[in-house]
C-alpha cells in the first residue's frame, strides 16, 4: 500500500497510544525493522523472528517506490493507512511515527499502529458473532490433519486425527510418527516429510495398516504439504490423511475379476480350469478354497441336477495360503461326500450361495455329521465360510467353498457378491472345458475307430506307426494312415491330412480312408487313385455347401473349405520297386541300410479338392532292409520351426543309429515334437522286404489251349518243391481256369506267375485290357463257369491293369 493513503499530522505530537492495545515497531534510517512488539505480532500476524531485519515497506504492505527515503517519509508522519496482514487481507489502522536516535546516534523511528475504530470502504466487515474461527475449524476438522515441526514431532492434531489414532491432541503433541503408527507406515510417512522439508514440494503417498490396536486394516492417501514463513522457508509440514479403504477394495475387486477373466480358462482342461480359479482367488479373497465338481462333469458328460440325499463330488482343485494345503480333507481327484443337510449339498440342489460363520447352526450340524472336517475347522481356526455354486447355462456344475482362518475379518455381503461373480466366470470356463472334453473324447473315439487297429501280417514290409492327437483348443485334426495289402504280395502305404479340426475333420478323414481302401482294391496306379480321390473331395465339398445353405440351425453349419492332402505309395517286394504320388503332401523319406536318408523328389501335386490339375507318379528301386518313412506335416512343422527346418531335423534323426522300428518312432516324436503338440501327427515307418527267386516262379505260355495242360504240370512240380501238396489240386484248378480264360478271351503275351507268401498267389497276365467278369452259365452251357470256380476255390481274386494288358490273380490259403 502506498503511504499516500495517509494524511500527515504535523510534527507527530499528541498523546502516545496505549501500548496494551497498540502495535509498535522500530525502523532504522535504511527503512529496515529493528524492533517488533508482541502487539505488532498480534495485529499483523508476523512473529518477531520473521519481522526483524525485513524492509518496513514490504512488511507493512506499503509501496516501496512511493515511500522513497525513509527519513523524508516517516519524519513527523501521522495518519490513517491500510496495512496488510500476514494472511493477505487488508486492515485499516491509525499510524504515528516518532523520531528518535539509537544508542549510536543514528536516526530511527518508532511506529505505533492502532486498529481504526471507524469503518472504511476498503476494510472487510468484521466476522459475525458465533462464526467458527480458524482455530476452531482446525481443531474440529473430521479429517486426520496434523502439523509437524522440523524434528518431525507433532505440534497440532485435529479431532479427526485424534479419533483415528485413539489419542487426544495433548497426547499426540510432541510425538513422532514412529511412536504412534506401525513401523512400515512410519518409514513411508517420515521419509515423505523429510523430502518436503528438503524440496519444499508437496508429497503424496499411499499407506495401509491398522491405525490402532483392535481396528481393521485401512488404506490412506497421505498428503504432506509445506508450511512457509514470510521469507519462504519451510518451517512446518502439514499432513492430511484421506481414508481410501473403500476405493482400494473396489480397485482390488476389479483387479481380481480382471485376473479371473484373463487367467481362468487358459486351457480347455476341466481340472486345470478349476485350479486356476483357486489359484487366482486364494490369498486375495480367501485363505483356503476348494472346488468340487460333479463326477460326470470331469468325464465330459452333461451334468444332471441332484435329486437330493448325500452328494458325492470329485475334488477338482484346492489352494491355500499355507504350504501343502493342510486344511483339506481330500486331495484333487478324490471323491468327497457331503451330507444332505450340509451347505454344499443344499447349494448344489438350490443353486444359491450362502455366507456362514462357524458358529452358525448350519455349520455346527455339518460338523456333527462330518467329524473329520470338524477337526480341521477347529485345528486351523476357521471362522468364516462362503459356499458358492458354479452355474452355467442354468445347470449347477459344482460347488466352491471359500474359508478364512488367517485373516481376522469375516466375509461380508460384498465378499459374497464378489465370490459369486468369480464363480460365474469360472463356471463358464469350466463348462467350455467340459464341452471341449466331450467333443474331443467323441472325436478321438471316432478317429481311433476309423484308423487301423492293427497292421495285418504280410511279407512285403515290417511296419510301425504312431498317431498323436492334437492338444490344442482347436481339437483333433483329420490325420490318418493305412497299410493296405495289394495283389501280387504288394503293399500300399498311405498317409493323409484333412485340413481342419474337430468332429467334422475326423468324419471326413474316415470317409477318405474308406475311399482309398476301395480304390486300392481296384488296383489303380497311385496317380489315378489320387484323381478319383480328388473327385470325391470335390463332391463332398459341394454336398456340404448345399447342406449349409439349407440348414436352419447355425450350429449345424459345416465347414465348406474341404481340402485334404494325401501320399499314396506302392511297394512291390518281387521287383523291389516303389511307386508313389502325392497330393499337396510332404514327400516320403527313404533310409538306406547304411542309414543314409533322403527325401524322394515327388512332383508337387495339388491338394485334394482343388481339382483341374493332374497328378504324377515317381518310381524307384529300393534296397531290401530300407526304411520308407511317411508322415503328416504336424511332425515337421510347428511353432518352434518351419517346414524346411523340420524336414532337416527329420533327416538328421533318421540317419542316427536306431534299433527297432518302434524305437525309431519314439525317437522321432521325442526329437521333433514339443510337449504339447498343436496339430495331429501321423507317422508310418516300413522296413522293406524282398521275395527271393525261390519264392517266385514265372512261365511264359503260348497262346494255345494245349498250353493249359503244361501249365498244370509246371504248377504241380513247383508246389511239390515248396511242400504245398495239400493245395496242389486247388491251385491246378485255379491256374487251369485262369490260363484258359486268358488264352480264350485275352491276347499274347500270356504269362503265369506263382508267388509263395503268406498265401499262394496265382497270377495270369495277358495283353488284353478287357476286364473279365463272372456270369451265370445255363445248364447245358459248355463254358462260362471258369471265374465262378475261381471265386469259389480262392480266398480272394481280382484284376490288375498294367501297361500293355492286365493280370488276373487269385489267392489260395496255405498252412504256414
Amino acid at each position: 500500500m502506498a503511504m499516500g493513503n495517509a494524511t500527515p499530522r504535523g510534527d507527530g505530537s499528541g498523546p502516545l497510544p496505549d501500548p496494551a492495545t497498540s502495535a509498535t515497531a522500530v525502523v532504522d534510517a535504511r527503512g529496515a525493522v529493528t524492533g517488533w512488539s508482541a502487539g505488532a505480532q498480534r495485529l499483523l500476524g508476523y512473529p518477531y523472528e520473521d519481522a526483524v531485519g525485513r524492509p518496513a515497506a514490504r512488511l507493512l504492505g506499503w509501496d516501496a517506490d512511493a515511500m522513497g527515503d525513509p527519513s523524508a517519509a516517516l519524519d513527523g508522519w501521522s495518519g490513517t493507512t491500510l496495512l496488510r496482514h500476514q494472511d493477505g487481507h487488508p486492515m485499516e489502522a491509525e499510524l504515528r511515527a516518532y523520531a528518535s536516535l539509537d544508542h549510536q546516534g543514528n536516526a530511527q523511528w518508532l511506529l505505533v499502529a492502532t486498529p481504526s475504530q471507524q469503518p472504511h470502504l476498503h476494510q472487510e466487515p468484521p466476522p459475525y458473532n458465533g462464526e467458527a474461527t480458524t482455530e476452531e475449524a482446525f481443531a474440529q476438522c473430521h479429517l486426520p490433519l496434523m502439523i509437524y515441526d522440523a524434528d518431525l514431532r507433532a505440534l497440532r492434531a485435529s479431532d479427526g486425527a485424534a479419533v483415528e489414532l485413539g489419542l487426544t491432541e495433548e497426547q499426540l503433541r510432541g510425538r513422532r510418527v514412529t511412536e504412534v503408527l506401525p513401523p512400515h507406515v512410519c518409514d513411508t510417512v517420515e521419509e515423505g516429510m523429510r523430502r518436503v522439508f528438503e524440496t519444499g514440494k508437496p508429497e503424496r503417498f499411499h499407506v495401509h495398516g491398522r491405525p490402532r490396536h483392535g481396528t481393521h486394516e485401512r488404506h490412506w492417501t497421505v498428503t504432506a504439504s509445506p508450511l512457509r514463513n514470510p521469507a519462504g522457508q519451510v518451517r512446518h509440514v502439514q499432513l492430511i490423511a484421506l481414508d481410501v479403504t473403500d476405493q482400494q477394495r473396489a480397485r482390488e475387486r476389479l483387479l481380481l475379476l480382471n485376473d479371473v477373466s484373463t487367467q481362468v480358462g487358459s486351457t480347455l482342461d476341466v481340472a486345470r480350469t478349476a485350479q486356476e480359479m483357486a489359484d487366482v482367488a486364494v490369498g486375495r479373497l480367501a485363505d483356503f478354497i476348494s472346488v468340487d465338481l460333479l463326477d460326470s462333469l470331469v468325464r465330459g458328460v452333461e451334468p444332471r441336477p441332484s435329486a437330493g440325499g448325500s452328494v458325492a463330488l470329485r475334488r477338482a482343485a484346492q489352494q491355500s495360503v499355507l504350504p501343502g494345503v493342510p486344511e483339506s480333507v481330500s486331495r484333487p481327484g478324490e471323491v468327497d461326500h457331503y451330507p444332505e443337510s450340509s451347505p454344499p449339498a443344499r447349494c448344489l440342489v438350490t443353486g444359491r450361495s450362502s455366507l456362514h460363520r462357524t458358529l452358525d447352526e448350519a455349520i455346527a450340524s455339518w460338523q456333527v455329521a462330518d467329524p473329520e472336517r470338524a477337526a480341521k475347522v477347529r485345528a486351523w481356526g476357521m471362522h468364516s465360510i462362503m459356499v458358492i455354486p458354479l452355474c452355467a447355462r442354468g445347470i449347477t456344475l459344482g460347488v466352491a467353498v471359500l474359508v478364512r482362518h488367517q485373516r481376522e475379518e469375516p466375509f461380508d455381503e460384498d465378499d459374497l457378491l464378489l465370490a459369486e461373480e468369480i464363480a460365474a466366470r469360472a463356471a463358464v470356463a469350466v463348462d467350455n472345458a467340459r464341452r471341449f472334453t466331450r467333443e474331443r473324447t467323441t472325436a478321438l473315439a471316432l478317429q481311433q475307430s476309423l484308423l487301423p487297429q492293427r497292421l495285418g501280417a504280410q511279407a512285403a514290409v515290417e511296419a510301425a506307426y504312431r498317431y498323436l492327437p492334437a492338444r490344442s483348443r482347436a481339437g483333433l485334426g483329420g490325420d490318418w494312415f493305412d497299410v493296405i495289402p495289394l495283389s501280387g504280395a504288394r503293399v500300399a502305404l498311405v498317409v493323409g491330412d484333412v485340413v481342419g479340426h474337430g468332429l467334422h475333420a475326423s468324419a471326413t478323414m474316415g470317409r477318405l480312408r474308406t475311399a482309398v481302401r476301395t480304390l486300392a482294391d481296384v488296383d489303380l496306379p497311385p496317380e489315378e487313385l489320387l484323381v478319383h480321390l480328388d473327385d470325391l473331395v470335390t463332391h463332398l465339398r459341394e454336398e456340404e455347401r448345399t447342406a449349409t445353405d439349407t440348414a436352419t440351425d447355425p450350429e449345424l453349419d459345416l465347414v465348406t473349405d474341404l481340402i485334404a492332402t494325401c501320399l499314396y505309395l506302392v511297394y512291390d517286394p518281387v521287383s523291389r520297386r516303389c511307386t508313389a504320388a502325392g497330393a499337396g503332401h510332404p514327400p516320403p523319406a527313404v533310409v538306406m541300410p547304411d542309414r543314409t536318408a533322403e527325401f524322394i523328389d515327388l512332383p508337387v501335386g495339388p491338394p485334394l479338392g482343388v481339382g483341374g490339375l493332374p497328378f504324377e507318379a515317381v518310381e524307384w528301386e529300393v534296397l531290401p532292409g530300407s526304411l520308407l518313412v511317411l508322415y503328416t506335416d504336424g511332425l515337421v512343422e510347428g511353432p518352434e520351426h518351419d517346414l524346411g527346418t523340420g524336414m532337416a531335423l527329420l533327416r538328421e534323426s533318421l540317419e542316427r543309429p536306431a534299433g527297432s522300428l518302434e524305437a525309431t518312432c519314439d525317437d522321432l516324436l521325442q526329437t521333433l515334437l514339443p510337449a504339447q503338440s498343436s496339430d495331429d501327427v501321423a507317422l508310418l515307418i516300413a522296413r522293406t522286404r524282398a521275395l527271393d527267386t525261390g519264392q517266385v516262379a514265372t512261365w511264359d505260355l503260348a497262346p494255345d489251349p494245349s498250353a493249359v495242360a503244361g501249365a498244370r504240370e509246371e504248377v504241380s512240380r513247383r508246389l511239390a518243391g515248396w511242400g504245398l501238396d495239400e493245395v496242389a489240386f486247388t491251385a491246378e484248378l485255379v491256374v487251369s481256369e485262369l490260363v484258359t480264360n486268358a488264352i480264350r478271351y485275352g491276347g499274347p503275351p500270356v504269362q503265369l506267375r506263382l508267388i509263395r507268401d503268406t498265401v499262394l498267389i496265382c497270377e495270369v497276365s495277358d495283353g488284353s485290357s478287357t476286364a473279365p467278369h463272372m456270369r451265370r452259365a445255363r445248364t447245358f452251357d459248355e463254358g462260362g463257369r471258369g471265374l465262378l470256380l475261381v471265386a469259389q476255390f480262392a480266398e480272394r481274386w481280382g484284376t490288375r491293369h498294367r501297361a500293355g494288358g492286365k493280370s488276373i490273380w487269385a489267392e489260395i490259403g496255405i498252412q504256414n
